[in-house]
């Protein structure tokens, strides 16, 4: 992806003020080298504003602006939908459905979608790339009293790996909640989340030695041992820092929706260098990204 431009608070105020200007700014990221008819490729069009669509001038075809994207179908005005993008960009601490519905003057229940389509993008953003190098890997467990609400409220076991660089400092992060820690989920979990040839640090358990007959160079190191603190630090210390995203931002939140914040928490710590462009980093994933609908979410 091409290098993304900072946006301040002001700069954003100023550009996107109206919903002529949202619009035009996502034809640009959509049609970056200009309008393409996906059907038989003319790039001369007719503006179809009421609908936000774009009419071929040769063969009639509509192309939609939202059409494959996260605001598809969506009712909600553009411009509100760009004021969340920012402000989930922007708030290292994650931001709720409540806090959103006060935000952008939308409904609660039309907040907690927004976020979730956002999540879904972040989520698949952040699946096309696998860790790399030296990579430190363990499971914890999520939720209890002060974790998930409602009925079901048990623990869920979430595996965590993080690369790091030569001098030992966090790179890229990792996470999955599954149903169990096993041999089975451990080598699935590693095959979709770290490259061949990885090596890779664990504790003790007896899931993991499996690896290094996989393709990954393995290192065992005992959870009682004084050395394990060290080569493990940094998986622990975001074990850490993901739970307490989760109950500080979220207050409790549905087991089922676990995976979806594990991947913000993920995605927001792997461009923590990247402060300034979140913006349209995570603009350009939602408009590449599956659209996701309410029914599916609520499955």
């Amino acid at each position: 992806m091409a290098q993304q431009k900072d946006v301040s608070l002001f700069e954003f105020q100023q550009r996107f003020s109206s919903e002529e200007a949202c619009q035009e700014h996502l034809f640009n990221m959509r049609w970056a080298e200009g309008f393409e008819c996906p059907r038989c490729g003319c790039k001369e069009y007719y503006h179809i504003s009421s609908r936000r669509h774009y009419q071929c001038r040769d063969c009639n075809y509509q192309a939609s602006l939202t059409a494959g994207t996260i605001f598809h179908k969506t009712r909600t005005a553009l411009r509100k939908w760009f004021w969340a993008i920012f402000l989930v960009a922007n708030d290292k601490r994650g931001f709720s459905a409540l806090s959103l519905q006060n935000s952008i003057d939308v409904s609660y229940p039309t907040a907690w979608l927004m976020l979730h389509k956002i999540r879904t993008a972040m989520s698949d953003r952040d699946q096309l790339y696998k860790l790399a190098g030296l990579v430190q890997l363990d499971d914890a467990f999520f939720g209890g009293p002060n974790g998930f609400q409602g009925r079901g409220t048990s623990k869920k076991p979430v595996y965590v790996a993080v690369s790091t660089d030569s001098e030992g400092k966090p790179l890229y992060v990792k996470m999955k909640a599954v149903d169990r820690v096993n041999k089975a989920t451990a080598l699935e979990f590693a095959n979709q989340a770290i490259s061949k040839g990885c090596a890779v640090t664990t504790d003790g358990l007896t899931a993991y030695p499996q690896l290094k007959s996989q393709g990954y160079t393995h290192e065992r190191v005992l959870s009682s041992s004084p050395e394990a603190e060290e080569k493990l630090h940094w998986v622990h210390a975001l074990i850490s820092n993901a739970k307490a995203f989760m109950v500080g931002t979220f207050h409790g939140l549905d087991k089922s929706h676990l995976q979806a914040y594990l991947d913000e928490f993920c995605y927001r710590f792997n461009r923590r260098k990247w402060r300034n462009q979140l913006f349209n980093r995570l603009l350009h994933a939602c408009v590449v990204g599956p659209t996701v609908t309410y029914a599916e979410l609520t499955l």
